[in-house]
């Protein structure tokens, strides 16, 4: 009885966010307006966060009072419900609201290699039905170029799963080896004789294994589950000024395109560990693997963190504080003092460090978890997809 108490107790904490303060333009033609954003703790349900936070930008729901500091799953599910019963009186909304608390733990998405607006509805659809009464449009960038040559398998099997089951087949056909050995590495280099002679396959087997080997090779080469032209082609048929859910490493976050000639793309920094970071509200999307990604604040202007015992401060308000407590001290002290934000600062760099490694940590062992529940399919998935694991984030 302990441990279950206990174990409630712990979920009603992690389902407690902080509240972010931002400026934000929700049309071009009028000025900033402040809004309070959720920010998302290290297991945050990234999604029902992300759909929040759309509705809070578009102002189809607010968070009373403006002063609050944190908000809890509780709260926002009912602005969320009477939000979809408000705006879609005569609609049917019950799948729409039955999968909303499933949304702390992850959606079941099923994207569609052939279009970014295409998703396969799961079970009673109640994940896109949720998306499609709230307004909220779902996008995804895992799309195949049509010059590419694994685009005529892709272009058959169109969506994820379609695409993983027939890895499995494959695998199934080979007897295992398609995705435990280095035979197919064989079997690529040497052509479709290969594949005959070393499995005994039927002309038709044969066939699948080499689409399975393709769907491999492509779904193998976009582990962030972005491509090159899929962000091309959010770039060209997103309007300006639209905010948009992305699916993107199996995960759901907020996308802005700015409006005006520029029309970049940019994703909603909603981090806890940005809280008190105020110029740090976007992050501009230009790579696929994020390398070349920079932070920007509230005016889509590069920014520059302060960081370290000054977070949250601006330049100014840091310097001041900085000079206010240097006036009032020894030399003794102010020896002591600059040790001691030496020492914060190596231990800053420490925590994040210890925060990668647990992150780390934790995905590995619900990656191994998620192997366990889905052993066969999960053994094409790993080395084939190599996904996310499965946090309370995750979204398959």
């Amino acid at each position: 009885m302990g441990i279950a108490a206990n174990e409630s107790i712990q979920e009603s904490l992690e389902e407690i966010w902080y509240l972010k303060e931002i400026s934000f333009k929700p049309d071009a033609d009028v000025p900033p307006r402040r809004y309070k954003i959720i920010t998302q703790n290290y297991n945050g349900p990234c999604s029902f966060i992300a759909i929040c936070n759309i509705l809070i930008l578009k102002e189809q729901i607010q968070i009373l009072p403006f002063e609050r500091s944190s908000v809890s799953y509780d709260y926002l599910s009912r602005l969320v419900a009477e939000y979809l019963l408000t705006t879609c009186p005569d609609v049917d909304t019950s799948a729409a609201l039955t999968i909303m608390p499933a949304t702390r733990k992850g959606m079941d998405l099923n994207p569609l290699f052939t279009g970014s607006t295409l998703f396969r509805p799961a079970g009673q659809g109640g994940e896109l039905k949720l998306f499609e009464q709230a307004g909220i449009q779902l996008v995804h960038g895992w799309l195949v170029d049509p010059s590419s040559p694994e685009h005529d398998v892709l272009s058959r099997t169109e969506d994820y799963d379609s695409s993983v089951n027939l890895i499995v087949e494959a695998d199934h056909v080979t007897k295992g080896h398609l995705v435990v050995s280095d035979d197919t590495q064989i079997a690529q280099a040497d052509g479709p004789s290969r594949l005959d002679s070393t499995y005994n396959l039927t002309l038709e087997e044969q066939r699948k294994v080499e689409d399975a080997l393709a769907i491999r090779s492509f779904i193998g080469s976009s582990p962030s589950q972005l491509t090159y032209y899929g962000l091309f082609t959010l770039a060209s048929e997103l309007e300006g000024g639209a905010l948009v859910a992305l699916f993107r490493n199996s995960h759901l976050c907020v996308l802005y395109k700015s409006p005006g000639d520029e029309g970049a793309l940019y994703t909603l920094v909603t981090d806890q560990v940005f809280l008190h970071e105020s110029s740090v509200v976007w992050e501009r999307l230009e790579d696929v693997d994020g390398g070349w990604s920079t932070f920007v604040d509230s005016d889509f202007v590069r920014s520059s963190p302060a960081g370290g015992d000054y977070a949250g401060h601006t330049a100014e308000s840091a310097l001041a504080a900085l000079e206010h407590q240097t006036d009032a001290m020894t030399l003794e002290e102010r020896t002591d003092a600059a040790l001691a934000r030496q020492l914060q600062a190596e231990e800053d760099e420490h925590s994040r460090a210890l925060y990668a490694r647990r992150a780390r940590e934790q995905e590995d062992k619900e990656r191994a978890e998620r192997e366990r529940e889905h052993a066969a399919r999960q053994r094409a998935i790993d080395a084939a997809v190599r996904p996310k694991k499965k946090t309370d984030c995750i979204i398959m």
